[in-house]
């Protein structure tokens, strides 16, 4: 049997960032309880999703896991268009800059979004009207007063002098900026800080891998996703032209347009989250315990991890045993779907190299025999080696053996991972001449 050649990673040639680390966990055992921090997931639409801006930046950036759901890979969508931020870089505006087109879109959005609760078209044009009406922002509101306060009488005129050298921030429910504080209930939310039997009864401890209630511990503190960078597109600035006529009579009469900047509310947010693919989300479940899963609001063990991941990915064990294998062996695989594979796989991580080989996973008994997962004929397999080698990739097929005795009622438990063995095999396209040529030498 011949013997495959390893070849060093294709490093990319510019590389943007420093690497941090393999893993998002502590890695000395003197800093692991203090830097521990469990992140929080959600299943949605068959999805696990990251929300939490800290959490996302945890586990992107130690360890490259998941991608952002509006960028190409990692999570850095902004709504700030950097061709504006550029043309208006003397301005000291601190919200994001961007078109009126744009602006136009977000506003048709949340119109659609009214019209599908059944709401009136009067009401909705209502609404958006004041939500998106043009917002003073404090420099622009001391000038308003400074040109108005000769008509005011004395006394209001010295109180709105005094308030005009405040710094005052824009901020919602304060009637002064924010247009929709009539329309905000005036009753506060309440604080469910207590806690009541049912409550506790399905509430799930991760430290303990138990209910609250059992093991004693107190419940984490509920908030919702009010983070000062989820908020910060609450306001927008928009470049909108304004029309001014001709001053000089000899030239033609007409109408110049000129760019200005009005501070509007942003009607229809989008943020950015990171996504994680299955195999993704169960290695730092399972693996790392660095990941919590939430599917309705209720916390998910490891035994239902592995039941839904089963039942929504037919592959689903097969691939992450292979994922957990590479993963263990300091490799960053990613999912291959778009070289026809199941995995891809990265040293450190995207930003620094190209992947270096795409991965066929195989399940097979101790013979090296079973029904393929993957029905590969040889012209199948030549066309997807010589995709892989256009790509600078080389094809690895990754055998996970069962042990004799196996069956199939032993998958339905992660606990059958430490069981396989693996073999992998390169697969390289075989050519006469250079063999021949090889032979010669030798």
């Amino acid at each position: 049997m011949s013997q495959a050649t390893f070849h060093a990673p294709r490093r990319k040639r510019k590389v943007y960032e420093s690497y941090e680390s393999p893993f998002p966990v502590p890695l000395s055992h003197d800093g692991y309880m203090k830097d521990f921090r469990i992140c929080r997931g959600e299943i949605i639409n068959n999805t696990v999703i990251v929300r939490s801006v800290e959490d996302i930046a945890l586990l992107y950036g130690k360890g490259y896991f998941g991608k952002g759901i509006l960028s190409r890979s990692r999570p850095e969508y902004n709504i700030e268009q950097e061709e504006l931020r550029v043309r208006w870089k003397g301005s000291k505006v601190k919200f994001p800059i961007i078109s009126s087109i744009k602006y136009q879109h977000h506003l048709q959005w949340a119109k659609e979004l009214l019209e599908e609760q059944n709401m009136d078209p009067e009401t909705v044009i209502k609404i958006l009207g004041d939500y998106t009406s043009p917002i003073l922002l404090p420099d622009e509101r001391e000038k308003t007063l400074e040109d108005n306060v000769d008509e005011l009488p004395p006394s209001e005129s010295a109180n709105r002098s005094s308030t005009s050298d405040k710094d005052c921030m824009v901020r919602e429910g304060n009637p002064a900026y924010d247009p929709l504080s009539k329309y905000v209930s005036e009753n506060p939310d309440t604080d469910h800080t207590l806690l009541d039997r049912e409550v506790l009864e399905k509430m799930h401890c991760h430290r303990h891998d138990d209910f609250i209630i059992h093991c004693g511990c107190k419940p984490e503190k509920q908030t919702g996703h009010t983070d000062p960078e989820e908020r910060g597109h609450e306001y927008v600035m928009v470049e909108e032209e304004a029309t001014a006529e001709a001053e000089d009579m000899e030239e033609e009469r007409s109408e110049m347009k000129k760019l200005k900047l009005v501070c509007r509310r942003n009607p229809f947010r989008i943020f950015e989250y990171l996504q994680l693919s299955h195999e993704e989300a169960f290695f730092l479940v399972y693996a790392l315990g660095c990941l919590s899963i939430t599917y309705k609001k209720e916390s998910l063990t490891i035994l239902k991890l592995w039941e839904l991941f089963s039942a929504a990915q037919p592959n689903f064990q097969t691939r992450y045993m292979a994922y957990h294998h590479f993963r263990s062996k300091g490799w960053v695989p990613k999912v291959g779907l778009k070289y026809g594979t199941d995995l891809l796989l990265y040293r450190k991580g995207p930003p620094f190299y190209h992947a270096s080989y795409s991965v066929i996973v195989e399940l097979v008994d101790e013979n090296c025999e079973g029904p393929p997962l993957r029905r590969l004929t040889w012209r199948s397999l030549s066309g997807l080696n010589r995709t892989t080698m256009n790509v600078s990739k080389e094809l690895l097929i990754c055998y996970l053996i069962k042990p004799p005795g196996f069956t199939e009622n032993d998958m339905n438990t992660p606990e059958s991972i430490k069981r396989f063995s693996v073999q992998e095999v390169i697969v390289s396209r075989w050519i006469s001449s250079r063999e021949r040529m090889e032979h010669d030498e030798l």
